[in-house]
């Protein structure tokens, strides 16, 4: 496991960002003070090996804020990116000693840790966290399988809009504000990294938001301050529906 930071700052869980819609969401506050009795904070700069596939996981994790990427490498070296861990999303597996993916910092991220055993002992004893983690990770397959349709089936530009409206509809999902309408969030990917994760080159990615500027799909203040005038206009460009709602 690669270097890290302990956070020297200990939040409290009533002013946690992610607290709504973190896998502690339902808990009774003690619940909360049991959490509390287990947890710590470690952060990470971006570029940094959080964990290595294959490594022994001592601990679990929400991520609070700062994206990661999840990558698996094949035996000839080949790497391909699977999934990203954005604020609320949950690391490792109860149950499950040993990490299947290499996990690693896009951002400088803040991590809330559990030690894994004593996490596992109250999962079993408390239907709160254990009802919540089934419901987050049937969240996780439903996304991986919407993933598995934008990189088999989508164009670029879907590509690149579908992306912009995963880290929009987060990001008022965090704030807990409506996904209508005009929204404006920071994009916390390089142009480098969104290549990678959608499998494009860096020109494409530069051309299809140079394109998504041009027609008045998004607005752009520097390279990662990004204003959608009109999210169910993003959305089509996606080749999604929206309902209109909050994201939970």
């Amino acid at each position: 496991m690669a270097h890290d930071d302990v956070y020297p700052v200990s939040l409290n869980c009533g002013d946690c960002p992610i607290r709504h819609r973190a896998v502690c969401a339902r808990c009774e506050t003690d619940e909360i003070d049991e959490l509390e009795s287990i947890k710590y904070y470690r952060s990470f700069e971006a570029g940094q090996t959080i964990i290595w596939s294959g490594d022994k996981m001592d601990f679990v994790a929400s991520v609070v804020s700062g994206i990661a990427t999840l990558t698996q490498t094949l035996e000839d070296g080949r790497t391909q990116m699977v999934g990203l861990l954005l604020p609320s999303d949950f690391v490792g597996r109860p149950g499950r000693d040993a990490a299947a993916y290499n996990v690693t910092a896009t951002t400088d991220i803040l991590m809330c840790c559990f030690r894994r055993k004593p996490f596992e002992e109250m999962m079993e004893r408390t239907p709160h966290i254990a009802q919540r983690l089934l419901q987050m990770t049937l969240d996780e397959l439903d996304a991986a399988r919407e993933w598995m349709l934008l990189l088999g089936r989508k164009t670029a530009r879907e590509k690149i809009a579908s992306l912009l409206s995963i880290v929009a509809r987060r990001d008022a999902s965090i704030k807990m504000r409506m996904t209508t309408g005009r929204m404006t969030f920071d994009l916390p990917l390089t142009r480098e990294a969104m290549a990678d994760y959608l499998g494009l080159t860096l020109e494409t990615v530069s051309r299809q938001i140079s394109a998504l500027k041009r027609d008045g799909v998004i607005e752009l203040a520097g390279k990662r301050h990004v204003t959608v005038p009109d999210m169910d206009r993003l959305l089509i460009e996606a080749g999604d529906d929206s309902d209109g709602g909050l994201l939970v």
